[in-house]
């Protein structure tokens, strides 16, 4: 029963988003302020057991230059940080798009890590998007494409602010999933880009993954930000769980602790973070 030790903890940030400016009031959105609860989420987890922290996404809200106030925070955090981009990492001058996924420590804008017997995979929502590469690459063409046919279609997620992924990426996510399959592991992957339900969030193509999580049956949870708002679903064996932005509103937090059981999934939620238990 899950009030046993768990298998494994780790900590959750959704959308810091920081930068040096002024706050959007209509927006809800406190940029600066984000350092401040940056440092109270490290604090917190510091505190904890705790097999890594993730962040899910928009460390920033745009400007190279605003990388190092954020970064510097955590070098503070005594855990093992998987760090992965959203949209607004990529708002920045075009020659440091290619640079994104090495300054926030990535092996690879894609890639998998096992611990405590789960594998963990990380996906790469921006890959095909209008914002990650510049005009003329093939995948700022495909991403016009793609865009150009969801609003043919009045897709609720025709939106410039989302991506996709391309078929280099979707086949190695297939192999990772058979693979994990195979070794007798369950899978949690993370993205920055919902996949379910469906809002105008939504990563583009959503249903090809949501599809491929159904018929692997090993993906318990996916994880992601970008929806500020947060949000909640369950299809198939898979429970997917949107954490909230925390650089929304001026003063109140949110981030949370993970905690994987054999029959749940425990969500202790901070600030705005919503507390959850999700059974397996």
């Amino acid at each position: 029963m899950s009030r046993e030790k768990p298998l494994l903890r780790f900590g959750v940030i959704a959308d810091p988003q920081y930068a040096a400016l002024p706050p959007n009031v209509a927006m809800n959105r406190y940029f600066e302020n984000s350092l401040a609860k940056l440092r109270e989420a490290v604090g917190v987890f510091n505190g904890e057991d705790l097999s890594f922290v993730v962040t899910l996404g928009d460390l920033i809200d745009r400007g190279w230059e605003n990388y190092e106030a954020v970064l510097s925070i955590y070098k503070d955090l005594r855990h093992e940080s998987f760090l992965l981009p959203g949209n607004h990492d990529f708002l920045l001058a075009p020659e440091r798009l290619s640079e994104v996924h090495a300054r926030l420590g990535m092996p690879a804008a894609w890639h998998d890590f096992s611990r405590g017997g789960f594998r963990f995979v990380v996906i790469d929502g921006n890959e095909i998007s209008l914002f990650s590469s510049q005009k003329g690459d093939p995948r700022h063409s495909l991403a016009r494409e793609r865009l150009r046919a969801l609003k043919a279609e009045n897709a609720v997620n025709a939106q410039e602010w989302n991506g996709g992924i391309g078929d280099e990426q979707f086949a190695w996510l297939e192999a990772t999933l058979a693979r994990a399959d195979a070794a007798g592991e369950k899978v949690i992957v993370m993205g920055h880009y919902p996949l379910f339900p469906e809002n105008e969030h939504s990563l583009w193509g959503y249903e090809r993954l949501t599809g491929l999580f159904a018929s692997s049956g090993n993906v318990i949870a996916y994880l992601n930000g970008h929806n500020h708002a947060g949000n909640l679903g369950h299809d198939g064996s898979t429970w997917y769980v949107n954490f909230k932005g925390m650089v929304d509103t001026e003063r109140e937090n949110t981030f949370a602790v993970v905690e994987i059981f054999a029959d749940c999934i425990e969500i202790t939620g901070y600030g705005r973070e919503e507390s959850r238990r999700l059974p397996l």
